[in-house]
């Protein structure tokens, strides 16, 4: 039966990298007989301008028929000025929300190609291959009560919730140890037992979800320190699983181990496997336009879409053939690029891989 892949370029650089992704997954259903439709539709910051709302109707019951979705990226510099609820930003939490897509892997693979492109020594990050998994749907992005309000000095106070039920990190956790058994039966909780009670929750809740998984080895570490060890020691992690907010710095943070921000996909997931696939990154609009965006971490994102949604472990993984051949080949796009490889754009680097994926 034929899946439904709902196309969301977005804002920014989203519309130039999500077309090359559309181009692998083009090759994959014309040269290998992958059954798919795709449809494309708004979000973010265009729809805005189209619909007067990040999240149009249309597009969330598109995003409800489908079976998986491709994401660019959303927001840019245009929209800032917007009230807050009407932000790019708001589509895609909308979305993930509605969609109840509260499981984001971002994995941090080092390509062997790409050793000399990280910021770190060699010897620290090569072989580097760590799946952090964060809790998307909850957390003190989404708590309530949030808002700015004027006290009785005249002075304007901020603030935000962090809030988390016992069965929304029941269910992360389990996620993060699931794969974990398919991968080094390590998993690092990440917290701040110390001084935030929820997340002291989070921890409790952590060990006993770990008494189900006898062969996976849980650890805990606070948030502060992860980051530092993710800098001074990466390849003693293999899956982290935390909150939203500790997830999305730390992923961040993890990202540039790797060389660069525009190699690293991401899936977010519902209880049932159905998911959104976007690269980690942003919408880069200092670059937008330029043709010089690395398409290569949303190429990866279907990758992650084949092998998450799809259940077409042969395609994703020849879609990461591919991208490693188009790496030993010396193309790199700016961000990837060093002395003694060949610069391209972000169209010829989309080339390359569906060339690569053709030859096998």
């Amino acid at each position: 039966m034929s899946k439904n892949i709902l196309v969301l370029p977005g804002d920014g650089i989203g519309q130039e990298i999500v077309a090359e992704a559309v181009k692998v997954l083009a090759c994959l259903r014309d040269d290998y007989g992958l059954d798919i439709d795709m449809d494309e539709a708004l979000i973010g910051g265009v729809a805005y301008d189209a619909a007067g709302h990040p999240l149009p109707e249309a597009t969330l019951n598109l995003a409800k028929e489908a079976d998986a979705m491709l994401l660019g990226a959303v927001g840019g510099p245009k929209w800032e000025p917007l009230d807050i609820s009407v932000r790019p930003e708001k589509g895609l939490l909308g979305l993930r929300k509605e969609l109840g897509l509260f499981a984001n892997l971002r994995p941090a693979i080092l390509y062997p190609q790409l050793a000399d492109a990280s910021t770190l020594r060699p010897e620290v990050v090569s072989g580097l291959d760590i799946m952090i998994v964060r809790e998307l749907t909850g957390g003190i992005y989404f708590g309530q009560p949030r808002g700015v309000r004027v006290l009785e000095s005249g002075e304007k106070e901020g603030f935000n919730t962090l809030v988390y039920r016992e069965s929304e990190v029941d269910r992360i956790v389990r996620v993060a140890m699931d794969i974990a058994m398919k991968r080094n039966k390590r998993v690092c909780s990440v917290d701040k037992a110390n001084v935030l009670e929820c997340t002291e929750m989070w921890r409790e809740v952590a060990v006993k979800v770990g008494a189900d998984y006898p062969e996976v080895e849980l650890s805990h570490m606070y948030v502060d320190n992860a980051a530092m060890q993710l800098v001074r020691a990466p390849k003693q992690f293999d899956v982290m699983v935390t909150t939203n907010m500790f997830g999305d710095i730390l992923s961040d943070c993890a990202s540039m181990l790797t060389g660069s921000i525009g190699m690293l996909p991401s899936a977010s997931l519902d209880e049932h496997g159905k998911g959104m696939y976007e690269p980690i990154h942003g919408s880069a609009p200092d670059i937008a336009g330029q043709g010089v965006a690395n398409p290569l971490a949303t190429i990866l994102s279907v990758a992650m879409m084949l092998r998450y949604s799809l259940d077409e472990d042969n395609m994703a993984e020849r879609v990461e053939r591919a991208v490693n051949k188009t790496l030993d080949q010396g193309l790199r796009t700016p961000d990837i690029y060093s002395k003694g490889t060949q610069k391209v754009g972000t169209e010829a680097m989309g080339d390359a891989v569906v060339a690569a994926l053709r030859e096998g």
